[in-house]
């Protein structure tokens, strides 16, 4: 849209009047190739971080027939394939879980043991015999299997 603020013909403004060729109007155009270059340089980048922005423990765990679900927090604690500890996602030593669970879940006397089904048993053993130790029940994590038809 074109803004004349001189435009010469006894006072009367052209506000919103076009002139093309020739003539006194000026013509003012916006330039949006900017904007789309900026837009463009933005997707890109989010092109290439998006693959890096993974939330939460992969971990994959046994399937059985039998699950129960619940909504509470309860105290979980991951074993990745490389053997590396979690409680409810937060990195943890072997030789803290026994205290960090009462102290984190006041009222909870059963932990629950997920395990990726690929991990070596030792650190599973491990994990086990340690909350056994503090008096603690475990409880295993699985997935529901899918019934094809059977």
């Amino acid at each position: 849209m074109a803004f004349s603020m001189n435009s010469g013909n006894g006072g009367r403004s052209s506000l919103g009047r076009r002139r093309f060729g020739g003539g006194n109007g000026t013509l003012s155009e916006i330039n949006i190739v900017p904007l789309v270059d900026v837009v463009l340089v933005l997707l890109i980048i989010f092109m290439l971080t998006a693959h890096v922005m993974e939330f939460g423990l992969e971990i994959n765990v046994p399937e059985v027939k039998q699950v129960k679900d619940t909504n509470e927090e309860l105290p979980v604690v991951s074993i990745t394939r490389n053997g590396k500890l979690y409680l409810n996602e937060r990195p943890i030593n072997i030789n803290q879980i026994a205290s960090e669970v009462p102290k984190r879940f006041k009222n909870s006397k059963s932990v629950y043991v997920m395990a990726d089904k690929a991990t070596v048993y030792d650190p599973i053993a491990q994990v086990i015999s340690t909350l056994d130790e503090a008096h603690l029940t475990v409880k295993l994590v699985t997935k529901p299997q899918e019934n094809s038809g059977k």
